[in-house]
């Protein structure tokens, strides 16, 4: 199993620390478990697990866990309802490790429930919430800095331990205290320092699964043994191009309106992404199909050109007052229309699909070019809106609040974790807030409409195409992977892929069956 080239490992497994090799490579939510798990690639989906049930009260300011009877940690001794309650209020002891940023007033247990009390309402947080990482009480009760705490030795009710750790790579095996079946007895994380290495040992079958942006997947690695080699690219957010709306020309509604009608969805999808990640044309940016249920009536049928319109462009501007200059490109009153966007060179995907979308725009008369730079610098850049136009990820999630929050907050700005184009309404922000009152799919849909709408009508990110959840696997040792058809678990090997300091990697290795030799 490999998730992420490491150049070097270290026996940390603290669910804590998101920069700890074990998580990256998705070994930490082997061991700490939560008491629901999310199905991100079907987001309704949800599976009991240290938690057999929930329920909200209070309006949504209370929620109720009944908790699983007969769990024992891995050391032996019992999981008990005092640990779930334990940890709620370590977590909201140490804000350092309060990774969901949950603001709990307040967890007790009783019998073989625990209650956890909220300020607000807390609906949209749920993934937070059910998803934490559960920590036994006996071991963290003594543990005064969690932040910093090396966890060499994890104990947690998941169905793996571990075994050995080495520099090259580390085994976990089996958890005999398990309350479930364990189907497969051992998982190996080899260490690769790059992508080079990690995908030849995937081509030549050294690697059962993996997550990784792979160009010419089809042909490096479906095709030469098409029998066991497959992939399924589950959208799991949406990607986007982020203007600053506090500078000239990406302040300009017209100018994001000619942008976002000149993109060629098309080819961002076949070339910048290799194909693994389809076009954007619903104007709302939602993520499509994931999020069909919350896709409201008023922005259904607002679409996009998928293959772009430079003429479109040109009629937008143009109708806004732009006229060519001497130079062929559109200008404002002596302004050009000239822009730059920034992205990291090494994130080949983006960097390819930042230079399609320079042509493109050059196509439609705006002065674009595309700068290739240092991951550090376009993080700063990003943090510090030190930019004209920049594609980045969202944040999915199990409904699709994540992706517009982090769109559109501008409570995320001085964190810079969100709203790098520096969104400020407060309109939005009271049509934000109030989605976490909502309890139903039918509710959050309602009170989405206004927020697609906003989206799709003034442009504050350009949606461009869905960001996959990368999942490659064989099925040569083992089957019963997730796929398209059966879409229990988006299959995605990282760590970080559910809630704080857990994954759903467990979901994919207790449903698999080792093939007969």
């Amino acid at each position: 199993m490999e998730s992420s080239p490491e150049s070097s490992i270290t026996q940390d497994f603290n669910p804590f620390v998101s920069t700890a090799a074990p998580q990256g490579m998705g070994a930490t939510g082997l061991v700490y478990e939560p008491l629901i798990q999310f199905d991100l690639a079907n987001p309704t989906q949800q599976y009991p697990w240290l938690a057999t049930k929930y329920a909200w009260s209070n309006g949504g300011k209370t929620i109720t866990f009944t908790i699983r009877q007969g769990v024992k940690w891995n050391d032996g001794t019992d999981f008990t309802p005092a640990d779930v309650a334990f940890t709620f209020n370590y977590v909201k002891a140490h804000t350092d490790i309060n990774l969901g940023g949950l603001q709990i007033t307040s967890a007790t247990a009783s019998g073989d429930t625990v209650t956890v009390n909220f300020p607000t309402a807390q609906y949209m947080k749920l993934e937070q919430i059910a998803g934490q990482a559960m920590l036994p009480q006996a071991v963290w009760s003594k543990i005064t800095d969690p932040a910093t705490f090396t966890d060499s030795t994890p104990v947690g009710t998941g169905p793996y331990v571990l075994g050995s750790f080495t520099p090259e790579g580390f085994t976990m095996i089996r958890n005999t205290h398990y309350w479930s079946n364990v189907p497969v007895g051992r998982v190996y994380f080899p260490v690769y320092t790059s992508n080079t290495g990690a995908l030849s040992a995937l081509y030549s079958d050294q690697i059962d699964w993996t997550g990784n942006y792979i160009p010419g997947l089809q042909q490096n690695f479906v095709a030469k043994d098409p029998a066991h080699h497959h992939f399924w690219e589950a959208a799991g957010s949406s990607n986007a191009l982020w203007p600053n709306l506090t500078t000239w020309p990406t302040n300009q509604l017209a100018v994001r309106q000619a942008i976002d009608v000149a993109i060629n969805r098309n080819v961002l999808s076949s070339e910048g992404e290799s194909g693994l990640e389809a076009p954007l044309t619903n104007a709302s940016g939602i993520t499509l199909p994931t999020y069909q249920a919350w896709l409201a009536a008023e922005v259904k049928d607002r679409t996009l050109p998928a293959a772009g319109s430079a003429a479109q462009a040109q009629s937008i501007l143009t109708k806004a007052g732009y006229t060519k200059d001497s130079a062929g490109f559109f200008a404002l009153n002596g302004k050009e229309v000239k822009v730059t966007i920034v992205d990291p060179a090494a994130y080949t995907d983006y960097a390819q699909s930042g230079a399609l979308i320079a042509q493109d725009l050059k196509a439609a008369g705006i002065n674009a070019t595309f700068n290739g730079i240092t991951v550090n610098a376009w993080n700063a850049d990003m943090a510090s809106h030190n930019f004209q136009l920049a594609l980045h990820w969202s944040s999915g999630g199990i409904t699709p609040y994540f992706l517009f929050d982090t769109w559109l907050d501008q409570g995320l700005i001085s964190a810079g974790q969100g709203d790098f184009e520096q969104l400020k309404d407060a309109t939005i922000q009271a049509d934000l807030q109030k989605l976490n009152g909502d309890e139903t799919v039918a509710e959050q849909t309602a009170d989405l409409a206004p927020i697609e709408k906003y989206v799709a009508d003034n442009l504050p990110v350009i949606p461009t195409t869905t960001a996959a959840d990368w999942f490659e696997y064989s099925s040569l040792h083992f089957t019963g992977w997730p796929t398209q058809d059966n879409p229990y678990d988006s299959g995605q090997p990282s760590g970080t892929n559910n809630g704080p300091g857990t994954g759903s990697d467990e979901v994919v290795l207790l449903k698999l069956q080792p093939v007969s030799s």
